[in-house]
C-alpha cells in the first residue's frame, strides 16, 4: 500500500479545515504556537516510516504522555493500580470537578485529569526518581536521547493550574493522593510538558501495536497489559468524544491539548498527527479527520 500517497492527498483534502479551531490558549505558552501547522508520521511494524508536512517539528504532547505514565503504572502496579483509578469513559470534561466529587474522588479513567493525576502520585511513590525514570522510558521508546520536558510549558500551566489544584485537592480529600499535592502537581505539568515530533510519538507507540510483551528502560509490560492498555485508549482516548473517534476513525488513540493525536493499528502501524487547531471538545481538527480518512482510504481498522 502506497502510505505516502494516501498521506498527502489526505492534506491536500482536509485543507478546507485548516482555519477551524484555534489552540489551546488557556495554557499561555501554547497560545504562542503557530497553529496553522499539520505534520504526520506513520510506521508499519516492518520498519517503513512515512511522513510529510512537519512530521519533524516538535510540540507540547500534553495528554498523550499519560499513555507513558499509565505504561509505567501497570508496570509498577499491575492490576492493583486499577484500585485507585476506573476505565471507564467519563462522558464529561476531561477536567470535570462535578463527576469527581459525585463519585467520591474516585476518577473515571486514567486519561482524565484527575487519573491521569492520580497515577502521577502513584509514580511518585514508586520511583526513586520520578522525572529521570519517566523521561528515560520515553527516550527509549521513541528512540531519541534528546526528548525533553518543556519547562516554559510546565511553569505557564502551573501558574494558570487552578482547576488542577481544585482536582488534587478533591482527591487528597478523598484518600486518592498520599504525596504532597504541589510536590503531584508538579511533576503532572512536567509530564504533560514534554515536546515530541510526529515521527518520535509513531516510534513511541509502535511497541503498543505489535501485541507481544516488551521492556524499555528496565521497564515491562506483558502481552496482556498492552491489550488492556489499547482497550483504554479505545474507550477513553479522546476526552468526551471518545465515542465519536471510534465511530469515525476506528483505533485505539491519544490525544492531547498542544494538537496531537496518535493512533495504533494493531499488527499494522501506528500513527502521529498534529495541528494545533482545537474543536470544542479539545481535539484536534484536522487531526481528527486526518485519521478518519487514512482508515477510510486504507481500509484498515480495529473493525
Amino acid at each position: 500500500m502506497d502510505y505516502q500517497k494516501i498521506l498527502e492527498n489526505i492534506y491536500d483534502e482536509i485543507l478546507p479545515y485548516a482555519r477551524e479551531g484555534k489552540q489551546a490558549d488557556y495554557i499561555p505558552a501554547l497560545a504562542k504556537v503557530d497553529p496553522d501547522q499539520f505534520g504526520i508520521c506513520l510506521r508499519t511494524i516492518s520498519g517503513e516510516v512515512f511522513g510529510y508536512r512537519q512530521a519533524d517539528v516538535r510540540f507540547s504532547i500534553q495528554s498523550i504522555t499519560k499513555v507513558f505514565a499509565l505504561a509505567l503504572g501497570l508496570s509498577l502496579k499491575g492490576e492493583s493500580l486499577w484500585e485507585r483509578v476506573g476505565k471507564e469513559p467519563s462522558g464529561t470534561s476531561f477536567n470535570s470537578l462535578v463527576q469527581l466529587e459525585i463519585e467520591k474522588g474516585l476518577p473515571r479513567n486514567p486519561f482524565i485529569n484527575a487519573g491521569a493525576i492520580v497515577i502521577a502520585d502513584m509514580l511518585l511513590t514508586e520511583l526513586d526518581n520520578p522525572e529521570e525514570d519517566f523521561l528515560a522510558f520515553v527516550r527509549a521508546l521513541c528512540g531519541s536521547d534528546d526528548v525533553d520536558y518543556n519547562m516554559e510549558v510546565a511553569l505557564s500551566e502551573r501558574e494558570t493550574g487552578y482547576l488542577y489544584a481544585a482536582i488534587a485537592n478533591l482527591l487528597k480529600y478523598h484518600g486518592r493522593i498520599v504525596n504532597d499535592i504541589e510536590r503531584v502537581l508538579q511533576f503532572y505539568f512536567k509530564m504533560c510538558s514534554v515536546e515530541m515530533s510526529c515521527r518520535e510519538l509513531s516510534a513511541a507507540f509502535l511497541p503498543f501495536t505489535n501485541h507481544s510483551s516488551f521492556e524499555y528502560a528496565g521497564f515491562r509490560l506483558s502481552k496482556s497489559r498492552i491489550k488492556r492498555l489499547n482497550a483504554v485508549m479505545q474507550t477513553c482516548g479522546f476526552y468526551d468524544e471518545a465515542g465519536e473517534f471510534s465511530y469515525l476513525v476506528g483505533l485505539p488513540g491519544k490525544s492531547g491539548v498542544g494538537g496531537g493525536i496518535v493512533a495504533v493499528c494493531p499488527m499494522r502501524y501506528s500513527v502521529a498527527v498534529w495541528s494545533p487547531r482545537l474543536n470544542s471538545k479539545g481535539n484536534s481538527v484536522m487531526g481528527m479527520k486526518a485519521l478518519e480518512l487514512l482508515t477510510t482510504y486504507t481500509e484498515e481498522s480495529i473493525f
